[in-house]
């Protein structure tokens, strides 16, 4: 009987995040803009009427505001959230050291770009294609949006490998006790203050009344958070940032919440955002430094940011629980 040697399984890992310009210049802010924005998952606005209000009212103006917030944060390296990303995905191949899985940071905007590597990833004929978005929490303006760009190239192959698609991971217990530790770490190096604002990316609220769980789950991580903590419910508050628009947005609102507290007594916060897998414009230039002032100008006195998980130890084992695709049990 002749014996047929098994054939070494090849698998292919994306770590997709949202992306970055390739420089802060207005040119490059704006080419990105206009990927991104013309995104139908990211506006919910019909396609003509958007058409008009992006070119002739959002890219003639916002790239300018954009490149100035790039700036301030801009480091050697890039933009911080590329070359975390990176350092990140590089980090989780080196922990697997395994030549038949192959891990790699791209990006649902910008380069690197999701159609490049799947390319790579035809030619290499792999069998299982893993995709691991980095937002903890599911949205349809960004983990749907990163679905639609993969399943768009991929259903072109002749030979479509298995695919797992890793949709959300907010109460995954791993994550849960990353964030935590990092927070503790945070107060044991520089102190506790008296409140913990739980920061989350803010999307119109009508999102929620069509049917996307971000609402939910970010609620369900700020709780899962605070349990490990073994906070009470006046030592956090969960809020939602980067509010953009007229429309009734996620509340509370950040700044609102941070104009308010001094008022209340409360002039000392330390500020998280569970939602960010790594540091970004986001975190780094509108929570750390423009939020930070808000805060201050209100009466406050301290005002602390604790970063992302970033390519921390913590992460990049929560990175190989996902790709892994073990059962743990929830918190």
């Amino acid at each position: 009987m002749m014996r047929v040697s098994a054939i070494p399984k090849k698998v292919g890992v994306l770590l997709v995040n949202l992306g970055s310009p390739s420089a802060p210049t207005n040119s490059a802010v704006r080419r990105f803009l206009k990927e991104f924005l013309w995104d139908p998952r990211v506006v919910n606005i019909p396609r003509f009427l958007w058409w008009i209000i992006l070119h002739f009212l959002v890219l003639p103006f916002r790239p300018k505001a954009s490149t100035k917030a790039y700036k301030k944060i801009w480091q050697k390296k890039g933009s911080p959230l590329i070359f975390l990303s990176q350092q990140l995905a590089d980090k989780v191949a080196k922990k697997l050291s395994s030549q038949t899985c192959s891990v790699y940071s791209v990006m649902r905007y910008g380069k690197p770009s999701i159609a490049r590597q799947l390319a790579r990833f035809k030619k290499n004929k792999v069998d299982e294609l893993i995709v691991i978005p980095l937002y903890p929490q599911y949205s349809s303006t960004t983990t749907a949006s990163v679905y639609d760009e993969v399943i768009k190239y991929v259903t072109r192959w002749r030979h479509i490998p298995s695919i797992r698609f890793v949709s959300d991971y907010h109460q995954n217990a791993i994550y849960i006790e990353a964030i935590a530790c990092s927070i503790e770490q945070h107060w044991k190096e520089h102190g506790r203050n008296d409140l913990l604002l739980m920061s989350f990316h803010g999307l119109p609220e009508k999102l929620t009344e069509w049917g996307d769980p971000y609402f939910e789950q970010c609620l369900c991580t700020a709780e899962l958070i605070a349990k490990q903590l073994s906070l009470s419910s006046d030592q956090w508050v969960c809020v939602f940032q980067s509010r953009f628009g007229k429309a009734k947005w996620l509340q509370p609102y950040c700044i609102e919440v941070l104009m308010a507290l001094p008022d209340q007594g409360i002039k000392k916060i330390d500020v998280v955002c569970p939602g960010f897998a790594v540091d970004c414009l986001e975190t780094l230039e509108e929570i750390e430094l423009a939020n930070q002032q808000i805060f201050l100008d209100a009466g406050g006195e301290s005002y602390r940011y604790i970063p992302a998980l970033n390519d921390s130890k913590k992460h990049v084992e929560l990175m190989i629980d996902l790709i892994k695709g073990d059962a743990h049990e929830r918190l």
